[in-house]
């Protein structure tokens, strides 16, 4: 018999169920049995203690639930109009049943060999609330025994209580073993904007075929989605979450601001029908998507009945969920959730559900942020999951919600950007740059945010090695005004010059909304110079340089982690007047090492030696390149030509 449901199920007001907590973090259920005569009544609480002292000493010895005790309902088994019950929380720790009832099976409805139980909630609450963001994963009984997780829900604007039911086998049939590296096929140069409108697609629907929409009760075009997860943020203005919850709404989460909830004993207790958080973020800032815990089976954890993210392997942290209460709405009905402390890991995020373990939690990435204010810094710390996909949207969310929460921060400001990324065994990556306002209907923070996320990406992406990030330091300042200026024209004081002469660039440049000045810049010519040649002088932005493959094109040509992060320090900042001198001898890109005038008989030569793709020529080099600081962002570029005598 299934003494942990039966317990649950159960209740008695002198002999509760009670779930005891071992050293490796695993919760075991036990039932107290009643004892009569005058010895139980004068010493109850002595015999309480008693057992609860030789519950804990069994649960060292003897495994929570092994899959041979797990009572399941198969689904071969299940018929329409069987009756049965779920649990869930509506609000507060108090567990709840409502009933259901069984339509049908709808055979590999998700994919081939996936199917899925469609049933009816029944009951005031969920007549009333339909199935609620958060009630995936909720356990779900037939005569006693577990049939499956809910899941699945009707598409918006429909309160209906139809649901699907992921089937328990398909649950237990997943990957037992530990979490394996991933790969990101992130754009290493994509910008937040891109990343946006490209990934991640809209959520899966599963539209219901006319025969099962009529058995239902439905109209014809009728769809299944996953039951959306609730995503709480906690410490993020509304315009960093407004502009990223289309994102994570790609993946079936809803946004909502939110807390965390305080660390308590119990919070390892979990069972079935409980709610339980991933936790994205934690610390000043925090993100947490949470679900219900279906059954515990050997130390593993199964809630949602569907993918969070749908990674396959993952490493993230899991907390107990605290739900308050659960909102009704026409739109969609969510509970309100609140994390609590960490209990351990999720390893697995698989199409059936997401599988964890109670234990010591992975690793964070610790970020420590300062933001810039009139009244001083004001410093930010908090840390995120390592994932080469989401780790570098959180960071681009973070570094957005920095900025606009600064209280100089206002639409026309002009940001600055620097710190560095840690990783382990490697260089640091610097991070230093400028970001005028944008006309777009962004906000103006997005730039800066997405040149994060940018680094982020590449950083992850690289195919050498996974990259262990250690630790993270940012520092956000917003600069009153637009600070921008645009190159106008150029000329050098002398249209000839022999070789080793120095000569001066004048650059004309006019600021936003401002009068034209004049930047001086010296430029040597070199003593190699070719007499009656000529030379092109370029005066430029940091984008043009890094366009014209000198560095930045260099990256599929790598050979190393290490090498990406020299190109990555390489690469120019926004806020400095370039002035680089061009021959019109070719340039030769090997790895992370640019070699100007270059011979032909060695170019020949190094491509025989590193194949097609060893090394890129570029038709022009630079004999020398010189920058001027400012305090704006320089934008344009422009070309001259001098003679060489």
């Amino acid at each position: 018999m299934n003494w942990g449901w039966y317990a649950w199920s159960n209740p008695s007001p002198f002999f509760p169920p009670h779930t005891i907590d071992s050293r490796n973090g695993t919760a075991y259920h036990i039932v107290v049995m009643k004892t009569t005569g005058m010895q139980f009544r004068e010493g109850l609480l002595n015999t309480m203690k008693r057992l609860l002292i030789a519950g804990l000493f069994l649960s060292l010895l003897v495994p929570q639930l092994s899959a041979a005790d797990l009572e399941i309902f198969p689904l071969s088994q299940v018929k329409p109009g069987m009756k049965g019950e779920a649990l869930t929380i509506f609000a507060g720790d108090q567990i709840e049943k409502f009933d259901l009832v069984v339509i049908g099976v709808m055979p590999n409805f998700l994919a081939p060999r996936e199917s899925i139980i469609l049933v009816q909630l029944l009951g005031p609450k969920v007549e009333h609330t339909g199935v609620v963001a958060g009630m995936s994963g909720s356990p779900v009984y037939i005569e006693g025994k577990l049939a499956g997780a809910l899941s699945l829900k009707l598409g918006a604007f429909a309160k209906e209580p139809i649901a699907g039911i992921t089937p328990i086998e398909n649950m237990l049939s997943l990957p037992k073993g530990l979490p394996a590296p991933i790969r990101a096929e992130a754009t290493p140069d994509g910008t937040l904007a891109e990343n946006i409108a490209a990934w991640p697609p809209t959520g899966p629907k599963f539209e219901l075929p006319a025969e099962w929409a009529s058995r239902s009760g439905l109209s014809s075009g009728s769809f299944l989605q996953p039951i959306d997860s609730p995503l709480v943020f906690s410490g993020f203005s509304t315009a960093a979450i407004r502009q990223f919850e289309s994102v994570f709404a790609g993946f079936g989460m809803s946004a909502m601001q939110g807390g965390t909830a305080d660390v308590r004993p119990d919070d390892r207790d979990i069972k079935p029908g409980d709610m339980v958080s991933a936790v994205l973020m934690e610390g000043d800032m925090s993100l947490n998507a949470s679900c219900t815990v279906t059954t515990i089976v050997e130390g593993r954890v199964y809630v949602c009945g569907h993918p969070l993210f749908n990674f396959g392997s993952v490493s993230i942290p899991m907390a107990r969920g605290r739900t308050l209460t659960t909102l009704s709405s026409q739109f969609e009905s969510t509970k309100i959730v609140s994390a609590g402390g960490t209990i351990g890991s999720f390893n697995q995020d698989r199409v059936t559900a997401v599988v964890g373990s109670l234990g010591t939690p992975p690793k964070l990435i610790p970020i420590d942020m300062t933001v810039a204010t009139p009244d001083g810094d004001k410093h930010l710390s908090f840390r995120m999951m390592s994932n080469p996909k989401i780790t570098p949207l959180l960071m681009g969310l973070a570094a957005l919600n920095g900025l606009v929460q600064n209280p100089v921060y206002g639409e026309g400001s002009t940001l600055h950007l620097s710190g560095g990324i840690e990783i382990a065994g490697h260089s640091t990556v610097t991070l230093e740059n400028f970001f005028t306002p944008t006309d777009s209907f962004i906000p103006d923070g997005t730039m800066a945010a997405g040149a994060v996320q940018g680094v982020f990406q590449r950083i992850f992406a690289n195919p050498f090695e996974t990259a262990n990030i250690d630790r993270v330091t940012l520092r956000l300042e917003a600069l009153p005004e637009r600070r921008q200026t645009t190159i106008e024209g150029a000329w050098v004081d002398k249209p000839e010059a022999e070789p080793g002469d120095t000569v001066v660039v004048k650059v004309q440049m006019r600021p936003y909304r401002g009068s034209p000045v004049i930047r001086d810049v010296r430029v040597t010519i070199p003593p190699q110079a070719i007499r009656g040649t000529t030379m092109q002088i370029l005066a430029s932005d940091s984008g043009t340089l890094n366009r014209m493959n000198f560095v930045s094109g260099s990256q599929s040509r790598l050979q190393s982690l290490e090498q990406l992060i020299s190109v990555l320090n390489r690469e120019r900042r926004n806020n400095r007047l370039y002035v680089t001198l061009l021959d019109f001898s070719p340039t030769v890109v090997v790895q992370d090492k640019v070699m100007p005038n270059v011979p032909a008989s060695q170019i020949n030569l190094l491509d025989q030696r590193s194949g097609a793709a060893g090394s890129l020529v570029v038709r022009q080099s630079a004999a020398g390149e010189w920058s001027m600081p400012l305090d704006q962002v320089v934008q344009g570029s422009i070309t001259i030509t001098i003679q060489i005598k």
